[in-house]
């Protein structure tokens, strides 16, 4: 509601007529309209240039000029506008016809300020509309080109993986091209992957570990022509085993495991563990498939079926 002079001039106007005894216009004008008793008390004891008490118009012009902003005074004048539209307390004014006069323009200003109001509320919904999709297109760019930066990026490691697979030759060095190469995979999604580490006192050694949606995650990374046995498994029970409650295992083997290795793992009292193979890294490296999703697809397997292997091609 955007105030003008006329709708001042009607404030002052309301105050002045509608109750003729000062004690009076405080108990049915000011006080339902806002004003503290003690602000009128100060008021109705200050003298104007003459020496004299102020009037009632004296009064209402400073209270309009001691709203502490424009949005005080726009609540207070409305307040007064809203009094007046609906008096019937004819009887209290000096002038009745005045005071009729007076209630049929605040009528009429309060229909004004009620559309007024409806316009900008619909404008001001509707601008909140647009800054909605504005944001929300903003968001869409900013997933788009953050997929097109993974794509790219991935294409990248995909490359690595392939000439890993098909030129390295030495066991120990492909185990620890595996590991960078998950590690910026994992950096890529902003997963933060902790490098090979050891811990208690240097006695185990962990290949990796992140944390996703609260739980932290032990990683073992097998790169061996030999098929992963479940001999190795149980070193990351063992680790996983002696770590907090909220931990739990992924090993990656890119060539598989042997045939008994998933039974035995369903026979195992602690479901802690799932499993990835090559075959899941590279359908993520390809971009067939997001990291996260993956992840939470073979954990929610994992979790509800007590599957700890169920392949991206089932997942896809």
């Amino acid at each position: 509601m955007q105030l003008n002079e006329n709708t001042r001039k009607l404030a002052i106007e309301i105050i002045v007529n509608l109750v003729n005894i000062k004690n009076l216009m405080y108990e049915h004008i000011l006080k339902p309209a806002g004003v503290k008793k003690e602000q009128f008390a100060r008021l109705r004891s200050l003298k104007n240039p003459e020496g004299k008490p102020l009037t009632k118009r004296e009064i209402g012009i400073l209270l309009l000029d001691e709203s502490k902003n424009q949005i005080e005074e726009k609540k207070f004048i409305k307040s007064l506008i809203e009094l007046a539209a609906k008096w019937n307390r004819f009887h209290l004014a000096d002038n009745e016809y005045s005071a009729r006069a007076i209630v049929q323009k605040a009528r009429e200003e309060l229909n004004t300020i009620e559309i007024m109001e409806a316009n900008e509320a619909q404008l001001l919904e509707e601008e909140k509309k647009r800054e909605i999709l504005r944001v929300e297109e903003l968001k869409r760019k900013v997933r788009q080109d953050r997929k097109k930066e993974i794509y790219e990026r991935s294409k990248l490691l995909l490359l690595m993986f392939d000439e890993m697979a098909t030129k390295e030759k030495n066991p120990q060095r492909k185990g620890y091209l595996l590991e960078e190469l998950t590690n910026m995979l994992f950096q890529l999604y902003d997963i933060a992957l902790l490098e090979s580490f050891r811990r208690n006192n240097g006695g185990e050694q962990i290949d990796g570990a992140f944390k996703l949606d609260g739980w932290h995650y032990l990683v073992e990374m097998k790169w061996t022509n030999q098929l992963t046995d479940m001999s190795q498994l149980d070193s990351l029970y063992g680790k996983v085993s002696r770590s907090g409650k909220q931990t739990m295992g992924l090993f990656i083997s890119i060539n598989g495991w042997s045939q008994n290795v998933i039974p035995l793992m369903k026979q195992h009292p602690d479901k802690t563990i799932f499993l990835m193979d090559g075959f899941d890294l590279r359908v993520v490296l390809a971009g067939e498939i997001d990291l996260i999703e993956i992840l939470h697809k073979k954990i929610a397997k994992f979790n509800l079926l007590a599957e700890p292997f169920v392949g991206a091609k089932e997942l896809i």
